[in-house]
């Protein structure tokens, strides 16, 4: 499950090392198309997440993985042999469609399979594993468009996808499906359409400019489209999220937290390779390889995450989590071009504990919101906050790169400055709505804060985790 997340989840990294070949190549594409063969992966993607992992509780996670493998793999060849600008981009969006039908189904699969106290561990592999992703993305990629043309990455992504097809279809246990669980289709058509027009406002406003037409009509189109999504959720006798599930302060407190994690880590992946490029003059292989720290903070401090948790709470773990991104945030502010590469390195390896520390309870939160039978839907909400998240903190950091006319490490100091703020803003407002309750006999969906790694349907104490 790890390996077929860190797929999906790399490419969106890799692909942007891919732009300056693709440029120069024989498709000649536009810069504004060059945005598109990258965003429209991006869009597909988050805004199916949590339609997909609602399929796949309906179906079973299983069927919804087997497909999503295919589907991507399908989209990855046809990318390699796109002959134009027009069938990339499609392609690309068939890949998206494909990762979002695996990574909520991965962590469902994950969850289901492992025994109620191995859970929170099952949760904290996963979270390393998408953490490494960035690093897979960048290093592998790098190192494959140092030698190949743009297609190669396309030619070694979509083998990875039929191998790992096949090692599911053979290894993967069968879990229950729930029947049961709604289909909505108005719900889901909704959903998907603001989703992707709040995700194409937030990506193309810091090119367009927040004031152009095409991003006013695409924030007009979400509010519209996701208000009535919401006015649907309260009508329905099934929906497909049911609004009134975001009144237990766990929830979400889990959903805003992965976004406001994934909105810092996203601020600085904006920026990292054209510091690491145009400031320090490294290749791409070896600016790929000069964010390991994060790969490798993210891999050990996941892992250890539970048993802090078990020891401390997931609340004080959520907060020195997001403390020390804060922190991270604020110190790459004063970073420039003269800036040797170990203090560098230092820094990023501080925002990787972060991560690790926070990222396991917050998405065990998420999940155990939600009763056992929905663990797809729980995934698929991981999943869209990571997304939404990630799309702020490049809308943000864009943004204020743009409007700043200092040069570019001035400008990415100001950018790290809005970042650290609004971190600090998100951070504060999570760890506060994870706050125990005072009797969980008055607020029954709160007192499940008191103990995330315990399922919404047990009604037995819970196991204790292995300290």
């Amino acid at each position: 499950m790890s390996a077929c997340v860190m797929l999906v989840v790399a490419l969106v990294a890799a692909m942007n090392l891919a732009l300056p070949k693709l440029s120069a190549s024989s498709l000649h594409p536009t810069s504004a198309q060059l945005l598109w063969i990258v965003d429209s992966y991006v869009l597909v993607f988050a805004g199916l997440l949590i339609p997909a992992g609602a399929l796949g509780d309906r179906r079973g996670p299983k069927g919804a993985l087997l497909a999503g493998l295919a589907v991507f793999a399908t989209g990855c060849l046809l990318a390699a042999l796109a002959p134009n600008v027009a069938v990339l981009i499609a392609a690309r969006a068939l890949s998206g469609a494909g990762a979002a039908l695996v990574m909520p189904a991965t962590l469902s699969i994950s969850v289901r399979s492992a025994p109620p106290e191995r859970r929170a561990h099952a949760v904290a592999v996963w979270t390393g594993a998408t953490g490494a992703a960035g690093m897979l993305g960048n290093l592998g990629g790098g190192l494959v468009l140092q030698y190949l043309p743009w297609q190669g990455l396309f030619w070694a992504s979509a083998p990875a996808a039929l191998l790992l097809l096949a090692l599911t279809a053979r290894l993967t246990p069968r879990t229950a499906s729930a029947p049961a669980g709604p289909a909505d289709p108005v719900g889901t058509a909704l959903l998907v359409l603001g989703s992707l027009a709040l995700l194409t406002a937030l990506i193309e406003g810091p090119g367009h400019g927040w004031g152009s037409p095409l991003v006013l009509t695409c924030f007009a189109l979400a509010a519209l489209l996701l208000g009535a999504f919401v006015g649907h959720g309260l009508r329905a006798a099934r929906p497909l999220v049911d609004p009134r599930l975001f009144r237990a302060r766990p929830l979400r407190a889990g959903v805003l937290g992965v976004t406001a994690i994934f909105f810092g880590l996203f601020a600085l992946f904006f920026v990292n390779a054209q510091y690491l490029q145009y400031a320090k003059g490294y290749s791409p292989a070896v600016a790929g390889l000069a964010i390991g720290p994060i790969a490798v903070g993210m891999l050990v401090f996941s892992r250890l995450s539970p048993r802090f948790v078990h020891r401390f709470g997931p609340r004080p773990m959520v907060a020195l989590g997001l403390a020390c991104l804060t922190v991270g945030l604020g110190l790459l502010s004063l970073v420039d071009g003269r800036t040797p590469y170990l203090p560098y390195a230092a820094i990023l390896l501080l925002m990787a504990v972060g991560m690790g520390l926070s990222m396991p309870p917050l998405s065990m939160t998420v999940l155990s919101s939600l009763p056992a039978d929905r663990a797809g839907l729980g995934s698929g909400l991981n999943g869209a906050a990571r997304e939404f998240g990630s799309a702020l903190g490049v809308a943000a950091m864009g943004t204020v790169m743009a409007s700043h006319t200092g040069g570019f490490t001035a400008g990415m100091a100001a950018g790290f400055r809005v970042a650290t703020a609004v971190l600090a803003l998100l951070g504060t407002i999570t760890v506060l709505w994870l706050r125990p309750a005072k009797s969980p006999d008055t607020d029954p969906a709160d007192a499940q804060s008191q103990n995330p790694a315990t399922p919404k349907t047990q009604t037995t104490p819970p196991a204790k985790l292995p300290s």
